[in-house]
């Protein structure tokens, strides 16, 4: 054993030196992965592989489909941009209760400047970008598109959050607001970033998607999972709100005189147009949504090259972006004073006069609503509450305090 442990120990110098460290190693791997985020042949590999170069599509320029959708974005972008200006110039909407209001108008707003750049660089330009490019440019897409449907779950949660707990808007909220925009974003951003990070099938060809080529079937599913469960979880939010609403309108009743009760009777129906607007704004988010997430789902079980309507998928994307074109107008539609708002920043001198007051011309928009109940616009003063409900702004004596009396005396 003496013997050998010369030999042993004079030849462990050049045995370590001949064999990398871990640490090169890691660092080789390192280099690798990136370098593939710079490779140009990738993306043509890729899209190869999944039969999208079939046609013409990535020959042409611009086509006549891509320009609508550019018109689509475009109308995106300024009706969000008119909200979000009206809510900045408008004091009586710097407040907490508005702060998910703009966030989801902001995120709307985000999604129709992404995808605009989105279409610019696709078709031939496609082909010319690098893997950290391509990633860019759909991450982008997605991470506010995400910050959109996540921003409607955060309203959900601060409606049945207010309703729980019986307690008017206050000060302290303003905490709660911010961190439910943060929360938003940032698990819009972390889904977002998943790929580049990894979460990816380069040169792993048989688990891509077709629809997006380099994004793994299995981190479809899984987006497509947790959008699923964000819906759900909408619809049994507002469902427990409008339970809770119904039994305290009737145990309220019971105990209340006549006059009382046609009081809270009016109550009641402001809230049933409330929950018909969120009934609204719900179903234009499926009907936008739905067909894109069966269409990814079809993505995941469909072998590649099998199934011909996922070289369609623009189409389905171009549909659950109306979602973003569509929240504007139902803002628009369901509160008074955000349609005067928006009146006196587009044309005050057309359509309103000089004491404020809206001309014949701009009546038919001050008018039109969804809800037959709207109560007239008024300053917000002590006891009163705006009520944001996925979209939905309704000015008015506070309905908690109606329902509660006896709880918020002071």
């Amino acid at each position: 054993m003496e013997a050998s442990s010369p030999a042993l120990a004079g030849t462990s110098p050049t045995a370590s030196a001949m064999q990398p460290s871990s640490a090169t190693l890691s660092s080789y791997g390192y280099l690798q992965f990136f370098w593939h985020y710079q490779d140009k042949s990738v993306i043509m590999e890729h899209y190869n592989y999944t039969g999208k170069l079939q046609g013409d599509r990535y020959r042409d320029g611009l086509r006549p489909e891509g320009i609508a959708f550019l018109v689509v974005c475009l109308l995106i972008v300024l009706e969000n941009a008119v909200v979000l200006l009206a809510i900045w110039r408008n004091k009586k909407f710097h407040l907490p209760m508005y702060y998910l209001l703009g966030n989801l108008t902001l995120s709307d707003l985000l999604a129709g400047i992404t995808y605009m750049a989105n279409i610019i660089m696709s078709g031939p330009k496609t082909l010319q970008l690098t893997p950290l490019l391509w990633f860019l440019r759909e991450g982008g897409v997605f991470i506010t598109l995400a910050a959109s449907v996540i921003s409607l779950l955060a309203i959900a949660i601060e409606r049945h959050v207010t309703m729980v707990t019986m307690r008017p808007y206050h000060g302290a909220k303003r905490g709660r607001m911010l961190a439910l925009i943060c929360a938003s974003w940032a698990l819009a951003a972390f889904l977002g970033v998943l790929p580049i990070l990894g979460w990816n099938c380069i040169h792993r060809l048989d688990q891509c998607s077709t629809v997006l080529p380099l994004y793994a079937k299995s981190y479809i599913l899984c987006c497509v999972s947790v959008f699923s469960a964000v819906l759900l979880a909408i619809v049994v939010l507002y469902a427990r709100v409008f339970r809770i609403v119904r039994t305290n309108t009737q145990r309220q009743r019971l105990g209340l005189s006549s006059s009382m009760r046609k009081g809270l009777a009016r109550k009641s129906q402001k809230y049933i147009a409330l929950l018909k607007t969120v009934t609204i704004v719900l179903g234009v988010f499926i009907a936008c949504w739905l067909p894109l997430f069966l269409l990814l789902l079809l993505d995941f079980f469909c072998p590649t090259r099998s199934c011909r309507l996922l070289f369609k998928a623009d189409y389905f994307l171009g549909v659950a972006m109306v979602n973003s074109l569509l929240n504007p107008i139902i803002y628009t539609l369901t509160s008074k004073d955000m349609r005067r708002a928006i009146l006196r920043l587009l044309c005050r001198p057309c359509l309103m006069t000089r004491d404020g007051q809206v001309k014949k011309i701009g009546m038919p928009f001050l008018e039109c609503s969804f809800s037959k109940t709207e109560v007239p616009s008024q300053k917000l003063e002590a006891g009163a509450e705006t009520t944001i409900s996925s979209g939905n702004v309704v000015t008015g004596p506070s309905p908690i305090k109606s329902l509660y009396p006896k709880l918020l005396k002071p």
